[in-house]
């Protein structure tokens, strides 16, 4: 998202440029950390692991096959468990929403201080994993690869970069900020392996593409 995208948003809320400026030049909040990322050599492994198989259809697919946002702890759904993962000084209301904190997107660099700016991403989309071979497993299974917090499954971003990401795989969409191909290459192999997923021909190259970026 460019600094005047940002701007603008901000406008509605009447906060001026040049506070806006020293917010996001000077905020220094936690950026978000999926668990169990691989190294590299392990991100290569596993992408040769990888089964490559003609995509699936979207037949039968919907948002409900994999139930989600689900308890967590007490109050604390999936979605407000990352927002307080990913995010620094969260303050969580009654309700376990954050009523106050910040927020950095390493999918575009951004840093917001509302959570409403923040979306949960499936690093892979619920679709894209339907037609990976999702589609045949049981809706208890789906519901647990929808809420994963052990594996970089989930992870806080800007919502309109979440948006604009939709179902794609890395063929057609990869994150703007190209510093972070790396790191979100070796989260999408990770999270496919682990789940049994299969993956394209023109997926693979682009996440080998991104692979290559990586320092280790």
């Amino acid at each position: 998202m460019s600094l005047r995208s940002v701007l603008s948003r901000r406008r509605v809320f009447g906060v001026s440029a040049a506070a806006l400026t020293l917010t996001v030049t000077l905020a220094a909040p936690a950026s978000a950390t999926p668990p169990n990322i691989p190294s590299k050599s392990t991100a290569q492994a596993e992408l040769n692991a990888l089964t490559v198989a003609a995509e699936g259809s979207t037949t039968g697919y919907s948002r409900e096959a994999f139930p989600h946002w689900i308890t967590i702890s007490g109050t604390c759904n999936t979605r407000e468990t990352v927002l307080k993962r990913d995010g620094s000084n969260v303050v969580p209301g009654s309700d376990c929403y954050p009523t106050s904190g910040r927020w950095y997107s390493p999918y575009d660099g951004a840093t917001w201080s509302a959570a409403s700016d923040v979306d949960i991403d499936h690093v892979v989309p619920l679709a894209e994993a339907w037609r990976s071979g999702a589609n045949s497993w049981t809706t208890s299974k789906r519901q647990s690869f929808a809420n994963d917090l052990t594996y970089p499954q989930l992870i806080a971003v800007t919502d309109d970069v979440n948006q604009a990401k939709g179902d794609k795989d890395p063929a057609a969409w990869k994150p703007p900020r190209s510093a972070y191909h790396c790191t979100y290459a070796k989260m999408w192999v990770r999270s496919k392996y682990h789940w049994g997923l299969t993956l394209q021909s023109a997926e693979k190259s682009a996440l080998q593409s991104m692979l290559n970026t990586c320092a280790s």
